[in-house]
């Protein structure tokens, strides 16, 4: 094996891990659809600048009818409070990848 493969095949051993958990949670998919990872031109707020905290109290406001919304309101009525946390906790996270 060269010492290009070799490298290759360390930096893949090293990384694969961190591939593995930087895969979004169940349910996120649905989330990167509107809010992208990392910020763009898009009008919606990308979810990485906000801490897991706020992103989880604003599901529960969108779920209760307590913040304003266009479809948001009806989008979290749809997620458990256990994947509202994995969904915020990897959006948070992301930003320090």
């Amino acid at each position: 094996m060269s010492a290009r493969a070799r490298r290759l095949a360390a930096a893949i051993t090293i990384a694969a891990p961190v591939c593995v958990f930087a895969a979004p949670p169940p349910g996120a998919a649905s989330c990167l659809g509107c809010h992208p990872v990392a910020a763009t031109d898009s009008p919606v707020l990308s979810l990485a600048m906000l801490d897991a905290e706020q992103i989880e109290t604003a599901m529960k406001e969108f779920r209760t009818d307590t913040r304003s919304a266009t479809v948001m309101n009806r989008i979290a009525k749809g997620y458990a409070d256990e994947e509202v946390r994995a969904i915020a906790r990897w959006y948070a996270g992301a930003k320090t990848q």
